[in-house]
């Protein structure tokens, strides 16, 4: 199986896709202006306790107060408390340290927790817990114990808890070591920092998603990543000579003109994800129905036309869908209560051999999920949490064509489209004396109000003259550049 992480790296926006034998089977979008604070650890002020529901909001500094539970809390920061002596009584005006485990939804604030996690390549180091173990994804006795053992080796302090990651499967004590001395001395520095600061104060940001994707995917499993970006394939490098150097010659920088994803056929996949049908391989397909807090997905047989009886025609059909509904969950980060519905099956047994397929799918998944069974039915119900802002809330926008019955791309989407389709069309038209781009008033006006500086630097590289004209009846979608 060929593996490969693409990133791509514009002025606006950071992407990363990981391709397993050109399929593409996660995909990775942030903006400056959307940049995640989940992971982020901030010195915070308690403002507001509420006993009745057992939690406290908190100031971190930002617009909303973040939500944490009283049961979350650890420790006030100062005066710094042994674990064997950590406070219960908290009182309005008392610092904590907090980590971020949840982006800010809606009218909701960030949710924190201060039990710190500091993720590392193999591990993930618990520096206010003492709580020790690994993943519950390696499932292997003999390994666990073997990765157990190795942590006693290391020697990490009585006091610190850690959690083996599921990557660190046949790993070494070398590679272990390093990640346990790496996240401690981050962790006395965080700690130091944390005391010379009043709060509120962010004290700790977490990677952005280019780092987060290799630091959490980027192993012997991955044949090669391709970054188009010069100075972020520098970044790259020096990033894993802390993690991994024998991983950097794997490492591959994109020269060429033509947009990375278009070459590796991804960008036309990015731009299905969020269709609400999907087709199988097989002709069966899916339909996908996200809502609030619930998502259904109906498998049908579709043009499916193999010679079989119609029950192991619905084996066949529910086996292919399983594997791809892990894959879309992933995809579109769906989240909350999620429902599928399988064709119907009369043995008990194909029922278990689909829900088999399906757990078996799901492992490589990094959210938090659970499954409750399949029903006679053959229903499934599951749970799967969702931390980040999804894909699809950054780059569309409630469609108000229809009163928020669809989708359409975001403003901020189509300007970045406008500056990519610019460069390319003036690349393959080097001696173009002028470029015309039509557009929505809203587009025209974002793409001059932010990009000034770059189109300029546009119109000397081609030597070129851009216009542009306002088309107040058109789509927000619907850009000429000509």
């Amino acid at each position: 199986m060929q593996n490969e992480i693409l990133v791509n790296v514009e002025m606006q926006e950071k992407r990363a896709a990981i391709v397993k034998d050109g399929v593409l089977d996660e995909y990775y979008i942030e903006r400056p202006t959307d940049k995640t604070i989940v992971g982020n650890i901030y010195k915070g002020k308690i403002e507001t306790i509420v006993p009745s529901i057992g939690a406290a909001f908190v100031d971190i500094g930002l617009d909303k107060k973040g939500f944490l539970y009283l049961s979350d809390i650890v420790e006030p920061i100062e005066p710094i408390i042994p674990i064997e002596a950590k406070k219960k009584e908290f009182k309005k005006g008392e610092e904590v340290l907090v980590q971020v485990v949840k982006e800010p939804i809606s009218t909701k604030g960030p949710r924190l927790t201060t039990h710190i996690g500091l993720a590392g390549r193999y591990l993930v180091l618990m520096p206010q817990d003492a709580h020790r173990g690994v993943s519950r994804r390696i499932d292997d006795k003999e390994e666990r114990s073997r990765l157990l053992g190795i942590m006693e080796e290391v020697n990490v302090p009585t006091d610190i808890g850690y959690i083996v990651r599921t990557v660190a499967q046949g790993k070494a004590k070398r590679e272990l070591h390093r990640d346990v001395l790496f996240l401690l001395k981050l962790w006395r520095r965080i700690h130091s920092f944390a005391q010379r600061n009043t709060a509120p104060a962010l004290i700790y940001e977490e990677y952005d998603i280019v780092l987060r994707v290799i630091r959490d995917s980027f192993d012997d499993t991955i044949s090669k990543l391709i970054v188009d970006s010069k100075d972020e394939h520098r970044r790259i490098c020096n990033f894993l000579r802390v993690f991994s150097d024998d991983l950097i010659k794997q490492i591959e920088l994109h020269k060429e003109k033509s947009d990375l994803f278009v070459a590796k056929n991804v960008e036309k996949q990015i731009d299905k994800i969020y269709e609400r049908k999907v087709i199988l391989k097989s002709g069966a397909y899916l339909i996908i129905e996200p809502t609030e807090g619930l998502v259904v997905i109906d498998v049908n047989s579709g043009r499916f036309r193999k010679r079989y009886d119609p029950e192991h025609m619905a084996l066949s059909v529910n086996s292919e869908a399983a594997c791809e509904v892990a894959r879309q969950l992933r995809l579109r980060d769906l989240g909350g209560i999620i429902v599928i519905d399988f064709i119907d099956m009369e043995r008990e047994e194909h029922r278990k051999d689909v829900l088999r397929v399906l757990k078996h799918s799901l492992k490589c998944d990094r959210a938090k999920y659970e499954i409750l069974g399949i029903s006679k039915f053959g229903v499934v119900e599951m749970t799967r949490e969702r931390v980040y802002r999804t894909i699809e809330s950054l780059s569309y926008a409630a469609c108000p064509y229809c009163h928020g019955r669809g989708k359409i791309k975001s403003v901020s989407t189509m300007v970045i489209w406008i500056l990519k389709e610019l460069q390319r069309l003036l690349s393959e038209n080097p001696h173009k004396k002028e470029v015309q781009v039509s557009a929505h008033p809203e587009v025209i006006n974002q793409l001059l109000r932010e990009n000034e500086k770059l189109i300029e630097t546009i119109e000397k590289r081609y030597r070129t003259k851009v216009g542009f004209t306002l088309a107040p009846n058109a789509h927000i979608e619907e850009v000429k550049v000509e």
